[in-house]
């Protein structure tokens, strides 16, 4: 037992779901805490803004619109006779809260090229020491997190697979919320989802989360909404661009500090400029930790500024394109685009007179893809009326076929002109 903690009832007024409920001390101790906060530094889309001006939304945002919609689907289940106990429901609300806590700035395109582990591992990693700090409070939170709790555990053993499920898998409140958070702030219709709807239609069978019958269409809807969403918004060329742009600035920040150059950089960016870490490091020394959490979009984009006056003229060119917006050129083609790339790479010699070797950064081809649901993860079951339970692939009709399980790639080529 932990001693009680008086915290008064926070309201938070959010623009996507209007006024959100924080009655637990708990998740307020966290949403306090100065890692969480760094959320408020960090873009939930990255640089998609550049395409969408409204998409400046923050990953703090997203996650207390999780941690709300766990929430609601708690108390559907509750209306149900599925009670989790109060403590897997503080616990539940807090591994969403927390889903996201290890994202780096510009997390899906910096995180290999920066930090170089992977964001979820950093979230457990975060959670252990906040847990550590909140002696304990936090234990089942990251049982949740980890799905420690069996998929196959027996009613009455402890394990909540469904509560794992809520937070992490191809129906989940990361998705819902998302995608409903980033069509607002996008503008872009395509993305809205009946979240309540789904929410209202869930159930649990032999330990594992999945939809009434009744509820098909909401499913199918968020499915192709999300199909859509990756093609008009998260993929859409320019944001492919400006990310690539982001990425191929931080290869050659990386390659001109190796070659021992002089860059400026915040403290915690130079950090990781300079120290090249595995996942085992971060276990092994509680610095790269911490140093990780004071690292944010702001320390990106000042660096970014300052570069632009650098005498190296690859960075300098790259960090201006990026802060005056004069992004690559972007062709998407189901067919290859190999055959033009030579010629790209002589328009970026004839105008900036690099040499070969410097093109890369200028001229570039590459792979993209959109897998909107995958038939080899963990499926979206239907409990139909009769009691039977299918995969969604399998209901009379469904709009959820081999078809559009299917991955899409695209080629594209970036260039300058």
């Amino acid at each position: 037992m932990h001693p009680p903690m008086s915290v008064k009832v926070k309201i938070i007024n959010d623009p996507v779901y209007g006024f959100i409920r924080f009655p637990e001390p708990e998740l307020m101790r966290v949403i306090d805490h100065p890692w969480f906060q760094r959320l408020r530094n960090i873009k939930q889309m990255g640089l998609a803004h550049l395409v969408y001006p409204g998409a400046t939304h923050t990953r703090l945002a997203h996650s207390l619109g999780a941690c709300h919609l766990v929430g609601k689907a708690l108390d559907e289940l509750k209306a149900k006779d599925i009670v989790p106990d109060k403590d897997e429901c503080v616990a539940a609300r807090l591994a969403a809260l927390l889903h996201d806590i290890g994202h780096a700035p510009f997390s899906h395109s910096l995180e290999n090229i920066l930090v170089g582990v992977h964001h979820e591992t950093l979230s457990r990693l975060i959670m252990q020491r906040m847990n550590s700090e909140f002696s304990g409070m936090m234990d089942k939170t990251i049982q949740i997190f980890d799905d420690s709790n069996s998929k196959g555990s027996n009613p009455g053993t402890g394990g909540k697979y469904y509560l794992h499920q809520l937070v992490s898998s191809q129906l989940d409140v990361d998705r819902m919320d998302y995608l409903n958070r980033d069509s607002f702030y996008t503008g872009v219709s395509e993305g809205v989802i009946g979240y309540d709807r789904i929410l209202q239609m869930l159930t649990v069978r032999d330990n594992e989360l999945m939809v009434e019958e009744k509820g098909v269409y909401s499913v199918e809807k968020f499915i192709i909404a999300r199909r859509l969403m990756y093609w008009q918004v998260y993929l859409h060329k320019t944001v492919l661009g400006s990310e690539m742009l982001l990425i191929n600035i931080f290869n050659r920040a990386k390659d001109l500090v190796k070659k021992g150059r002089k860059l400026f950089a915040t403290p915690a960016l130079n950090y990781f400029l300079n120290n090249h870490l595995s996942e085992d490091d971060f276990k092994n020394n509680p610095e790269h930790l911490d140093r990780f959490c004071e690292l944010d979009d702001n320390d990106v984009m000042v660096s970014i500024k300052v570069w632009q006056a650098h005498d190296d003229k690859v960075l300098s060119t790259l960090c201006k394109m990026l802060v005056l917006r004069k992004l690559y050129k972007v062709l998407l083609s189901s067919e290859s685009l190999a055959s033009i790339l030579e010629d790209k790479k002589k328009v970026a010699k004839d105008l900036l007179g690099l040499n070969d070797e410097d093109l890369q950064y200028f001229a570039f081809t590459g792979i993209t893809s959109n897998s909107t649901y995958n038939i080899n993860d963990e499926l979206i079951k239907i409990e139909t009326k009769n009691g039977a339970i299918k995969n969604i692939t399998e209901i009379d009709n469904s709009l959820v076929n081999q078809t559009l399980a299917r991955a899409v790639h695209k080629n594209y080529i970036c260039y300058i002109q």
